[in-house]
């Protein structure tokens, strides 16, 4: 193991936690990611492995079967699961948005009902927040909830975009619109918890509920991502998070904020790869005489490559700390997305360009990961978005007296 993305200050369990998932990582995802990738299979096995060392179960508290780490442990695995394969560490994810905003959102009954089998990863979660019409203005949702009768149920009817395991899920955290009299949008939404069979097509355990299929990706294969249909959907009101309607979109921002994180370390994961990858392939090709690693341009393209690996994995790290802390860190996690998935693309591009005609083949694994790097650009918010919410604080913090 290098010297770059190490992190100070980890206790021994942390550290022990990722030694054992870099363990896993190198024997049971990399060897084989290439291959169902292409095949845009999903990973049974590795997910299997995965229930096995209780990642799913990684953040969430120890009354409820889980192991109580923090966002720094997780966001440190996730790093080292994306370094294998991003696709796998989308899988545990939109599961960790969920068991994260069940854990600081939900009722006592929701937390007793969902987190135990959450931590076993017998429930698998999904978020539902983006529509077709819509990405990042939230505020625009469709999607409707309005109340049947006495008010003991809620009827959904709406179209959602962009779930991650919205077909293999079996909870899904859902977004919508309840218009109960809050003076702004935001107060005027409400995340509904829906348990459903997982599968393809209409739902049988959920009627009304559809979804139609896997939408089909340039990268991030294996995983599926999907719509979600609702028409006439009947939850219950108690499957409202957190009891109360019109709290959704704080708990949604809730979510994205640590989703950020989670980005970034996927962005840091998936850059440490590419590095690895182009420092190696630069050692063992031969041009002019030499191998490539000696000549001046591919130095040069190596040191910045592991000054950028370096530096957003210290930018994810503090960010994590931050919110373990007990901290506001919109700020830092906007900082870290941005930052890391923006390297992320530079270095992933950098070792493809270090590979030559090689990289354009399938038989390389950097092919892969130049597909992949784009969605990290998307995920959890455009890099637009992420300078809009970094500036929008900058002025808060740097605002001048009048």
């Amino acid at each position: 193991m290098g010297r770059l993305a190490q992190t100070d200050g980890l206790t021994e369990i942390q550290r022990d936690i990722l030694a054992t998932v870099r363990e896993f990582v190198d024997k049971e995802i990399i060897p084989v990611a290439t291959e169902l990738e292409h095949k845009d299979e999903y990973p049974a096995a590795i997910v299997e492995g995965m229930k096995q060392l209780g990642l799913f179960g990684l953040t969430i508290p120890e009354e409820y079967g889980g192991l109580g780490e923090s966002l720094l442990t997780y966001a440190l695995v996730v790093e080292e699961i994306a370094r294998g394969w991003m696709s796998v560490s989308g899988i545990v994810n939109t599961h960790f948005i969920v068991a994260h905003m069940i854990n600081a959102h939900g009722t006592q009954e929701q937390k007793d009902h969902f987190l135990p089998r959450m931590a076993a990863g017998e429930i698998r979660g999904a978020f539902s927040m983006s529509e077709p019409g819509l990405g990042s203005d939230v505020a625009a949702i469709t999607t409707k909830g309005v109340k049947d009768g006495d008010g003991e149920f809620y009827v959904l009817n709406g179209q959602k975009m962009w779930l991650t395991n919205g077909g293999t899920s079996s909870l899904v955290a859902v977004l919508c619109k309840t218009d109960e009299g809050g003076s702004t949008p935001y107060k005027n939404m409400t995340t509904f918890l829906i348990e459903k069979t997982p599968g393809f097509g209409p739902n049988p355990a959920v009627p009304g509920l559809t979804v139609p299929g896997k939408i089909e990706k340039m990268g991030y294969k294996g995983v599926d991502t999907t719509e979600l249909v609702l028409q006439d959907v009947r939850v219950p009101a108690d499957r409202i998070l957190g009891g109360v309607p019109g709290r959704g979109f704080y708990q949604m921002m809730d979510g994205v904020e640590v989703g950020r994180v989670n980005v970034a370390a996927r962005g840091c994961g998936v850059a440490r790869r590419a590095f690895e990858l182009g420092i190696a392939y630069a050692q063992q090709r031969t041009t002019f005489g030499k191998r490539i690693a000696e000549h001046q341009a591919i130095q040069f393209k190596l040191a910045e490559m592991a000054t950028k690996v370096e530096a957003a994995h210290q930018m994810m790290v503090m960010a994590a700390r931050k919110k373990d802390g007990g901290e506001r860190n919109d700020l830092e996690a906007g900082m870290a997305k941005y930052l890391a998935s923006e390297y992320c693309k530079e270095v992933v591009e950098d070792a493809f360009r270090i590979h030559g005609g090689y990289g354009f083949s399938k038989e390389y694994e950097i092919e892969r990961l130049y597909r992949e790097a784009p969605m990290l650009l998307i995920g959890e918010g455009t890099a637009e978005i992420q300078k809009m919410i970094v500036g929008r604080r900058l002025l808060e913090e740097y605002r001048i007296a009048e």
